[in-house]
C-alpha cells in the first residue's frame, strides 16, 4: 500500500525551483530520519552520501545548498552527482532523476542486499524495485512507499512518521508530559514549509535525563520537514530535575 503526503506549490511561476527545493528537502529529511545499523555508518566524521543519478546540475546545486552544514546524526551530508555506470554502493541514499536512462531495474537489482535508500521520481520507480517515489499530483509533491522493497534492507522509518498522523489543529502550543519544562525553545517554522503552505501536527517522545536535559528525541508522527524543526528545538529544552530518566511527549501544531 502506498503512503501519500503532499506539499503545495504556491505559484506556477515558482514551480520549477519550488519542486526542486521540496524534493531536496524530502531527501535531506529522509537522510536524517532513516534508522540504519550502526555498522553501516559507524559514529564519526564519515560522510553520509546522497547520490543523484541522472538529471542536470541544476537540481544537484539546489540539493547541495539544502544540505550545506547539515548532518545525519554525526555524519556530514554530502552530495555526489553520479556518472553513468558508477557504483551506487558508495552512497547511503540514491535519488534517481526521471531523466535517468531506462536501466533502473537492473541497476537496483545489482545492489543486492546493500543498505542504500532508493528514491525516485518516475511513475514506474516502485515497480522497478525502488523504495520511495516522489511525484507531482494536482500541483503537489507527494511521496509513496514500496514497503516490500524497504523491508528487504535494514533501513527503517517510524511507521507513524511515514503514515503522517492526521493533523490535529486543536492547539498550537507544545504539550510536555509529566515533568515541568523550565526552559522551552520554540521551534522555527521552516521557510520552505511556509512557502509551501505546509501545516500540521508533529508529535515527539523526548528521553529526558535525571538532570532535566534532553538525551534523545524520537519522532512519533508528523511531516519530516516539520518534525526536524521541532526535534531541533526540543533538544535544547530543559525539564525540571528528577531522580531518574523519563519519557515526555511533546506535541506541536505548525499552523497559519
Amino acid at each position: 500500500m502506498a503512503i501519500v503526503v503532499a506539499l503545495q506549490s504556491r505559484s506556477a511561476a515558482q514551480t520549477k525551483i519550488s519542486d526542486y527545493q521540496v524534493k531536496a528537502a524530502y531527501l535531506l529529511n529522509f537522510s536524517k530520519l532513516a534508522q540504519r545499523p550502526q555498522q553501516d555508518l559507524p559514529d564519526g566524521p564519515t560522510p553520509f552520501v546522497i547520490g543523484v543519478a541522472g538529471g542536470s546540475d541544476d537540481f544537484v546545486d539546489v540539493l547541495k545548498e539544502m544540505v550545506r552544514g547539515k548532518r545525519a546524526e554525526t555524519h556530514p551530508i554530502v552530495v555526489k552527482h553520479l556518472a553513468v555506470g558508477e557504483k551506487l554502493s558508495c552512497c547511503q541514499l540514491v535519488f534517481f532523476r526521471s531523466s535517468e536512462p531506462g536501466n533502473t531495474q537492473s541497476t537496483i537489482a545489482g545492489l543486492g542486499q546493500a543498505n542504500v535508500l532508493l528514491i525516485g521520481e518516475d511513475q514506474n520507480f516502485l515497480r522497478e524495485g525502488g523504495m520511495i517515489n516522489l511525484f507531482l499530483e494536482d500541483g503537489r509533491i507527494r511521496f509513496e512507499v514500496n514497503h516490500e522493497s524497504l523491508e528487504r534492507t535494514n533501513i527503517h522509518f517510524s511507521s507513524k512518521l511515514l503514515a503522517l498522523a492526521k493533523a490535529d489543529h486543536s492547539g498550537s502550543e507544545p504539550k510536555p508530559g509529566g515533568r515541568h519544562v523550565q526552559l522551552q525553545v520554540p521551534p522555527e517554522y521552516p521557510q520552505i514549509a511556509q512557502r509551501m503552505n505546509l501545516t500540521g501536527t508533529v508529535q515527539l517522545q523526548a528521553v529526558v535525563r535525571a538532570d532535566g536535559t534532553v538525551k534523545e528525541v524520537k519522532v512519533i508522527g508528523g511531516h519530516p520537514l516539520l518534525a526536524d524543526a521541532l526535534s531541533q528545538a526540543v533538544r535544547k529544552w530543559k525539564y525540571e530535575p528528577s531522580n531518574k530518566e523519563s519519557v515526555e511527549v511533546v506535541k506541536f501544531n505548525f499552523g497559519q
